[in-house]
């Protein structure tokens, strides 16, 4: 059996990347994490390729050699699953369709042969067997929750590594919060269930052994959802396999009590995190409360984020617009907070209740429901009937993210970032190959930012200002400088 392991292509997004990564010559962020996993569940006597079209035509040659298809996709996917699918029906390729897209939304694809819906682990297997003897159903759901320490390691021999500019592995799913507008506790439940630290421990020699040296993101939900287990296994297996090992920064997702507990942040920073994504979502504590975010409420959330910051690790920030408990005031707050914190990597969107949400169920009930979401968080776009005048949210939306990402302003956010940031010393590998890496993409930012970019003024005084006060951090300094040109980019592109 010859099977495509099939990714859809990723649009112009925040978190796409794709204008900076032409300055590192890369083709996409990271391979599909979920597809490479799945591979290693298939039959070993199957013949496996991964087409990601982030990185990759699907080639009339893929379609002659494959007896079927495996696609996997995200919501923000919708679109470029249907063009696969479509090619794929064309050249009789049989389809096979699973994750985030297919779960909720399989009754749109007319087109695939078979389902395989929720966690892989718990439907995959019985739709092998059946297929195995003839009998494949189309549709294999489970309403259980799959325990990851059956997990196997990811094939990451099918991924061209060249291609991409970072790795991910997973030690976690599921949530112990319940925010309204999430679909992670309805996709994988409020009880974290974690992996074995022997089981990451494995998949990160795998990459080391195969040549890996770049920044590898863990996509838990919520990485400190088990402090305990966090603490007394996992962390503990990372500071001990970095010790010999160069490179290998490690990014997240938590939840901002990270801020309450010094012990752990020092930890993750010599387990060799160095960057953090957080749902902060606002700073207005009605709308909070509003959407069940307990746990960023009745704090002081911009101290909270500086105390990251001074442990070593960058916050990314999460931020929503639209809360029924929202005011024309609030796009001004939010503005100060986020420039006041200093987290230059600012995603701001409008809300949108995904399925399976409390929040799609309660505006469902009332009416408030529009289409269907895009699934891209700052396009500006909103599946709900908003409280606010959709016009004067808009608009507020647009003003905020062209003022957030405006060469001065963003520039002046990276400094005040810098000022508090203490960069972790992670032994970088200075071989002959990373130094003309970075001196290259060192010389494009030359080029492209500071010599035809609108913001060279801006950057040349970063880069001035960053080698005389903090030295140490001018390589995030100049990475920072090229995320925001991604950053405007996407943004003039969907919004302004």
């Amino acid at each position: 059996m010859n099977v495509i392991l099939l990714y859809p292509e990723i649009p112009d997004t925040f978190w796409s990347f794709k204008h900076a990564l032409k300055f590192v010559r890369k083709k996409a962020a990271s391979p599909p994490l979920g597809l490479i996993t799945v591979a290693s569940m298939l039959p070993p006597e199957w013949e496996k390729r991964l087409v990601d079209l982030n990185v990759r035509k699907l080639a009339r040659e893929d379609l002659a050699w494959a007896d079927y298809a495996l696609i996997s996709a995200m919501t923000v996917q919708r679109e470029s699953a249907k063009k696969a699918i479509e090619q794929c029906k064309e050249a009789g390729v049989k389809i096979i369709a699973g994750g985030p897209l297919f779960t909720t939304e399989h009754e749109q694809f007319e087109g695939v042969d078979h389902f395989v819906l929720n966690e892989a682990e718990l439907t995959l297997p019985a739709f092998l067997h059946d297929l195995a003897r003839g009998l494949a159903k189309r549709i294999y759901a489970a309403p259980d929750f799959a325990d990851i320490r059956e997990t196997p390691a990811p094939q990451w021999e099918l991924a061209h590594f060249g291609d991409y500019a970072s790795m991910s592995v997973q030690f976690s799913r599921g949530c112990p919060f319940n925010c309204d507008f999430c679909n992670v506790t309805a996709l994988f439940g409020h009880q974290p269930r974690m992996k074995n630290a022997s089981q990451i421990i494995a998949e990160l020699d795998s990459l080391y052994r195969l040549g890996w040296r770049g920044g590898v993101f863990f996509v838990d939900d919520n990485l400190i959802g088990n402090k305990k287990r966090l603490k007394t296994e996992l962390l503990p297996a990372l500071i001990a396999w970095r010790k010999d090992k160069k490179g290998f920064p490690f990014g997240t997702e938590v939840s901002i009590n990270l801020a309450d507990d010094e012990p752990l942040m020092h930890m993750m920073v010599r387990a060799g995190f160095d960057t953090v994504f957080i749902g902060i979502e606002t700073p207005n504590e009605d709308s909070l409360a509003e959407c069940s975010k307990k746990q960023n409420m009745n704090r002081d959330l911009v101290d909270d984020v500086k105390r990251i910051q001074r442990a070593g690790l960058q916050v990314q920030g999460g931020f929503i617009l639209g809360f029924d408990n929202d005011s024309p005031v609030t796009f001004r707050r939010l503005t100060d907070f986020i420039q006041n914190s200093g987290i230059v990597t600012a995603m701001v969107g409008l809300l949108q209740a995904p399925p399976g949400t409390k929040l799609y169920e309660r505006l469902k009930q009332a009416g408030r429901l529009l289409e269907r979401m895009s699934g891209d968080n700052v396009d500006g776009t909103t599946n709900i009937i908003p409280v606010m005048n959709l016009d004067v949210l808009r608009k507020g939306y647009k003003d905020l993210l062209q003022h957030i990402y405006s060469p001065e302003v963003y520039y002046q956010r990276v400094k005040t970032f810098l000022r508090e940031y203490q960069p972790p010393k992670i032994k970088t590998p200075w071989n002959f190959r990373y130094f003309s890496g970075n001196i290259r993409t060192l010389m494009r930012s030359f080029f492209r930012l500071g010599i035809v970019g609108k913001e060279r003024i801006q950057y040349w005084k970063l880069f001035l200002w960053t080698i005389a006060r903090r030295p140490r951090a001018f390589p995030l300094a100049i990475t920072l400088a090229i995320y925001g040109h991604h950053f405007r980019k996407t943004s003039e592109l969907h919004v302004l």
